[in-house]
């Protein structure tokens, strides 16, 4: 019991050793790209163009792209990236009979989260002037916590289950997964809640976080030494 306790302790401080130093530059790198969007260059081109972008959105909405825009933003909801990653993670454990990837899943969806949550209470950033067809949560507009959300999960479950199979259109089939982050993105532009920089930061908050997880979690499967 004790072995097993000493175990669990040691591959906490390894882990944490690996990722909290890297968690910690994401998030400032984060932070410092919202300010830069928001207070130097939000004067400059392309930013100027958003809310062109955001208006032309709004003016050109119809009744089936709003339903299905609202299929898109659920799908990058709280509740649904929770549940999905805890049923997700439930069946990689069982079927893989391994920690490391349900581990590496939950790990990335928590981690752009928390990137996620620290950014908005530093970058007060409004919402587009448009009408907004969800309802939003009293936090700034950057980073979109949607689309990282969902690149977080689908990203990080096609880069699992492509590293799984063996054939090509297999791990074609795998990847697709990727088309959902940008159904995603689309959804919350279309419904007025972001501007386009800011679904494109969170592109880039859940691809580091999956590289970061991947490098702290899944290739040290591989280095068992060091645990």
């Amino acid at each position: 019991m004790l072995e097993n306790r000493a175990v669990i302790e040691h591959r906490t401080a390894y882990y944490a050793k690996r990722i909290l130093p890297w968690m910690i530059a994401l998030l400032l790198g984060m932070i410092g790209l919202g300010l830069l969007v928001t207070k130097v260059f939000d004067n400059v081109w392309p930013f100027t163009a958003e809310d062109n972008l955001n208006r032309w959105f709004a003016d050109h909405r119809t009744g089936p792209f709003n339903a299905i825009t609202y299929v898109g933003s659920l799908f990058g909801s709280t509740p649904v990236i929770v549940g999905l990653t805890a049923i997700i993670a439930f069946i990689l454990l069982r079927t893989l009979h391994s920690w490391y990837e349900p581990l590496f899943l939950c790990a990335t969806v928590s981690a752009q989260a928390i990137v996620f949550f620290f950014a908005t209470l530093v970058i007060d950033r409004q919402r587009p002037m448009v009408k907004h067809l969800d309802n939003s949560p009293p936090t700034s507009s950057f980073p979109s916590g949607h689309t990282s959300a969902a690149v977080a999960l689908y990203c990080g479950l096609a880069f699992v289950l492509a590293g799984l199979v063996h054939q090509t259109w297999q791990k074609w089939l795998c990847w697709a997964l990727v088309l959902m982050p940008l159904f995603v993105a689309f959804s919350r532009l279309y419904r007025g809640m972001h501007h386009p920089s800011d679904v494109t930061a969170s592109f880039l908050n859940g691809a580091l976080c999956i590289a970061l997880m991947s490098w702290a979690i899944l290739r040290s499967e591989q280095r068992s030494s060091a645990l």
